[in-house]
Order: structure tokens, then C-alpha cells, then sequence
């Protein structure tokens, strides 16, 4: 009986998903000024500042990157906790509840000021795909669970 191969893959996928959004840009914000390129790490003010006007960051979001590399983080410990299949479980969960509050503070940082139309990336599906792919690892994982019980009461 194989044990522990597809939460793996899963576990694998959530974490590459969210590696991507976490280090890629995830839109563009078009303010009457100027435009934003949007990151976890802010809001970075494109093309070269002239006439003294602003460039670089205008704000940072640290607490969107913070929760952004959790979900990243969390999957790939999940990953080497094969072992201990509660933990891996509760990890899982855990990473749902952190994959939830990226996409409510996303949303509010996204359209917080009416001013402001925001195109998206493609990459901002990668919270839904990495949701996705940690629902099913759960999944796979209490099965392999009631494998296990079901097998050690045959002994």
C-alpha cells in the first residue's frame, strides 16, 4: 500500500502556487496620477520620477507578504510531517484559514480607493488553485488514515 504520495504532490502544488504569487506581480493600478504595479510587498510606482514626482514603493504591505509566504511556507513543512498525519492534517487547515485572509486582505488592498482601476494578473488564481490542491491533500490524508486503522485492525 502507498502511503503519502499524492498529499505530497498536493502539499507540492499548494506551495508552488503560492511561491508564485508571493514573488510575482499580481496587477496593475491605474490612479489618476500614475500607475502601480501591485506586489505582495506594496504598491511600486512605475517608470522613471519626473519633475520630482514620487517613484519606488508608496506602500508597503508587509503584513499581505507576511501572510502571502505563510501560505507559501506552510505547505512545504506539511510536506516532511508525513509521519505525524495530525499535524499534517491540522497544517493543512491551518494553510486554508491563511489562504482565506490573503484573499480578504487582497481584496481590500486591491479596491480600498474608488479612484482606482485595478487590472489583475493571471497569477491571482494561484490562491484558488493552492486551496484547491490543500482540500484534497486533507482529503487524501484522511484516507490514508482510515487506511491505516483498517489495516492495524486486521493485525
Amino acid at each position: 500500500m502507498v502511503i503519502q504520495r499524492w498529499q505530497s504532490v498536493l502539499l507540492l502544488i499548494a506551495a508552488v502556487m503560492m511561491a508564485c504569487f508571493t514573488f510575482m506581480s499580481l496587477g496593475q493600478l491605474q490612479l489618476p496620477e500614475y500607475t502601480c504595479n501591485f506586489t505582495t510587498l506594496g504598491f511600486e510606482i512605475e517608470g522613471i520620477a519626473a519633475d520630482g514626482g514620487p517613484s519606488g514603493y508608496t506602500q508597503h504591505t508587509w503584513g499581505f507578504f507576511v501572510v502571502s509566504l505563510m501560505s507559501f511556507l506552510i505547505p512545504l513543512v506539511a510536506i516532511f510531517c508525513y509521519k505525524n498525519m495530525r499535524l499534517q492534517k491540522m497544517l493543512c487547515l491551518i494553510d486554508v484559514l491563511f489562504l482565506f485572509a490573503l484573499a480578504g486582505i487582497g481584496c481590500v488592498l486591491g479596491y480600498s480607493n474608488p479612484e482606482q482601476t485595478v487590472s489583475w494578473s493571471s497569477v491571482i488564481i494561484a490562491p484558488l488553485i493552492a486551496f484547491l490542491a490543500d482540500i484534497f491533500a486533507y482529503n487524501r490524508i484522511c484516507s490514508d488514515q482510515r487506511k491505516l486503522r483498517s489495516a492495524d485492525r486486521l493485525r
